[in-house]
């Protein structure tokens, strides 16, 4: 079984327990983590805790160069680590390489850039002295779906400000956290300023949120785990970033083109197995153009192979649990009794063994179904017309609980700006653009609160003093 890694070692944890993580594809165990307990994580806050002032007090472009350092090596070992997360996670190699390791290896030396270039205490403001320092110990609590990426986003720039961590990965896919510690491990990185602590949410990921030795936390996850999340930091007052849910919309206006703007939403919907908190998973269509978009949606959606994550031909691995595989199959369901259309996928097994499901589209839905308003996190897209112009349709685009990301498409760009400005949402994509791992991402209403990435994910893990002279 593996270790916890504690104060610049990798040690046996407290609890003597395990978690055995299993491959979705084929649902054999592959590994054993340990299962932390709550003393493990005051091990490591007292780690972190004890680190601090010397980290804190090291010159930004030195933490810089360490931060540089397990960048490139997380390039270098890219091919090893897409291996890993195709495996524990089930994402397709291709985009476990792309997305899942080389994304976030530019997002850490975005941060090895930023600790260098950020100015953190020449700022004046009449008499007073403006200065930004680290916040301290991190809580960073993270998901299963973007394993590596969702750690980085949040030790990378910690780090970069000069704060000490204390990471509870998911035990649900954790072995790309193993090896990023190993890198950290290898690069120099002092003992005591990144600490791991594998384990289940209830226990270690209350504990951090708890903790009075810890001054922030930040989580991504559910919202419904991140209301638990905040309030169990609210009994020390620390400081909580919150990177939660989505139901994101895709709004398409008459004068777009149908053909692109559908086959750019399915192919968002479906990224990751539709395991994406940031999933187009509402298209939203005009009535004039429905059931040409309807049609489109089939013929993208049928495209979409499932299988192995390591055949070549595979665009769709399996989802990450036998957990969330009968979830999605539940709200597949749901839909269905709600009235809504079933024109593609379901809920048979596509394959004899693994966490698969088919890729689905849902014709019919109507604002307030329930596959409407709720995160489904799985392959499944429904698609909702509206008839009176776009107040109807920024109406719907608005109308659940989250805020997190979207789509406008329309012929005219200037009418898409016009549009994108009344969403209440934290990104929105303008006919296609590019995600921008320098943009803040981050939501509105119950998506979560503060961002991550870019210059705006480092101001997070910053306070600010100012002195009077």
């Amino acid at each position: 079984m593996r270790h916890l890694y504690l104060n610049g070692a990798w040690q046996a944890s407290a609890s003597g327990e395990s978690i055995d993580v299993i491959n979705p594809a084929t649902e054999e165990l592959i590994d054993r983590v340990p299962a932390g307990s709550p003393a493990d994580v005051d091990a490591a806050v007292a780690a972190a805790r004890a680190a601090l002032p010397a980290w804190s007090g090291t010159a930004p472009a030195e933490r810089g160069k360490i931060l540089a350092a397990a960048a490139e090596l997380l390039r270098e070992r890219a091919d090893q680590i897409a291996r890993i997360i195709a495996t524990d996670m089930g994402a397709p190699y291709g985009l476990a390489m792309k997305v899942q390791t080389l994304m976030p290896a530019g997002v850490l030396a975005s941060y090895a850039s930023l600790a260098e270039s950020y100015d953190f205490d020449t700022e004046r403001i009449g008499n007073s002295w403006i200065l930004r320092e680290p916040v301290g110990v991190v809580g960073a609590i993270t998901p299963w779906n973007y394993p590596l990426h969702q750690i980085v986003c949040k030790v990378g720039p910690a780090l970069a400000a000069g704060c000490t961590v204390v990471l509870k990965p998911s035990e649900v896919a954790p072995l790309a956290a193993f090896a990023l510690a190993g890198i950290f491990d290898e690069v120099g990185l002092p003992p005591g300023v990144f600490n791991m602590v594998s384990g289940r949410g209830p226990v270690i990921g209350e504990a951090i949120a708890a903790h009075p030795g810890v001054d922030m936390v930040s989580f991504t996850g559910s919202t419904q785990a991140g209301r638990r999340v905040a309030a169990l930091a609210a009994t020390t007052v620390k400081r909580v970033a919150l990177e939660l849910g989505g139901k994101s919309a895709s709004l398409i206006l008459p004068d777009a083109d149908l053909a692109a703007a559908v086959k750019v939403t399915v192919a968002n919907a479906f990224i990751n197995s539709g395991q994406t908190c940031s999933a187009w998973t509402r298209m939203i269509v005009h009535r004039d153009q429905y059931d040409e978009a309807v049609d489109l949606a089939v013929q993208a959606a049928r495209k979409y192979t499932v299988g192995d994550p390591f055949d070549e031909g595979t665009k769709l691995g399996p989802l990450v649990s036998a957990t969330q595989r009968d979830r999605v199959i539940r709200y597949i369901n749901r839909g269905q009794e709600e009235g809504a259309r079933l024109v593609t996928g379901g809920t048979d097994h596509p394959l004899d063994r693994g966490f698969y499901v088919e890729p689905t589209v849902f014709a019919g839905v109507a604002p307030g179904m329930v596959i409407e308003q709720e995160e489904i996190f799985g392959p499944v897209l429904s698609v909702i017309p509206y008839s009176r112009g776009e107040d109807e349709a920024v109406s719907i685009a608005n109308g659940t609980p989250y805020g997190l990301a979207g789509a406008v498409w329309a012929g005219d760009e200037s009418r898409a700006v016009s549009v994108a400005r009344r969403l209440s949402t934290g990104q929105v994509a303008i006919n296609g653009g590019r995600f921008n791992p320098l943009a803040p991402f981050g939501g509105y209403k119950q998506s979560g609160i503060g961002r991550e990435l870019g210059e705006f994910g480092l101001e997070e893990y910053l306070e600010v003093k100012s002195l009077q002279l």
